[in-house]
């Protein structure tokens, strides 16, 4: 699937897991979606997003996705906070109809699937009606500059409940990288200032290059439990929170729409399928 001179489309079955799907674009993982089971996370960053909302207060969860993919998470949400109305802004229609047509969303679902970029779209919203916002986008394999700044951050803030946390999926590390992340999470402390980070320590260390997930608030963040559960992680992961953050993140500036980058282009073939 793809149109002349686009993406190319997959889909993959899983022939360990009955049910299991993977999503290539371009023979990249783009996303890992169980029919049967939307509590299996096969990507460890998306099981960090999910072990912060795990420690959110229990009920339903009104959640906003910036880049939606398969809709992985928005079906995990629906799965362990039921009633949960969701919003996914997903910019490429030939996703959204492949997703549509192949991986059904679950019965009694209440996602919303709209054919929206995810930065126009945010301004649309009114405040205060998002508990989470979910950024998890991509554009040619990076993040795109403008879902990274301090203005960009100050729009989520204002879709955010008071206690609203924003998740985003930041890309960095390897030799000489760290930066793309401490910029980032920079910007999003101007108008959230409780934040932790969780990667595998060999991203802090900048020895390999990886997946790193924020978490930022103006509330309280659950770092005791979200680190417990990092460590427990089948490959354990590290959280910087409060001064291991200060520390990390240092003087770096924020970025901002007049200076502001795309994330590092990742390795050749990391994340690549055949």
């Amino acid at each position: 699937m793809g149109g002349e001179g686009g993406p190319r489309l997959e889909l993959l079955a899983d022939d360990d897991r009955p049910g299991g799907w993977l999503m290539l674009m371009d023979q990249v993982r783009q996303s890992y979606v169980d029919l049967r089971d939307p509590a299996y996370l096969d990507f460890e960053y998306i099981q960090g997003f999910a072990d912060v909302v795990d420690a959110l207060p229990a009920g339903p969860l009104s959640v906003t996705h910036i880049g939606g993919g398969a809709c992985t998470f928005a079906r995990y949400v629906a799965h362990v906070r039921p009633g949960s109305p969701q919003l996914v802004l997903e910019p490429d229609a030939e996703v959204t109809a492949l997703t549509r047509a192949r991986l059904p969303l679950p019965p009694g679902h209440r996602i919303r699937l709209i054919p929206h970029e995810g930065r126009a779209a945010v301004r649309t919203l009114r405040d205060g009606t998002a508990d989470v916002v979910v950024v998890d986008a991509f554009a040619d394999g990076r993040v795109p500059a403008t879902l990274t700044t301090a203005e960009f951050f100050a729009e989520v803030a204002r879709v955010l409940r008071p206690a609203g946390v924003v998740l985003a999926n930041l890309p960095d590390g390897g030799r000489g990288g760290g930066r793309y992340v401490r910029r980032v999470t920079a910007a999003a402390r101007t108008v959230l200032p409780k934040a932790l980070l969780r990667a595998d320590p060999a991203v802090f260390k900048e020895r390999r290059f990886g997946n790193v997930v924020l978490a930022a608030t103006r509330g309280e963040l659950p770092v005791v439990p979200v680190a417990q559960a990092a460590a427990r992680a089948l490959l354990p992961q590290k959280v910087l929170a409060g001064d291991a953050l200060d520390h990390f993140v240092g003087g770096a500036a924020p970025f901002t729409d007049a200076d502001c980058a795309l994330s590092p282009a990742p390795p050749d073939n990391l994340w690549r399928v055949g």
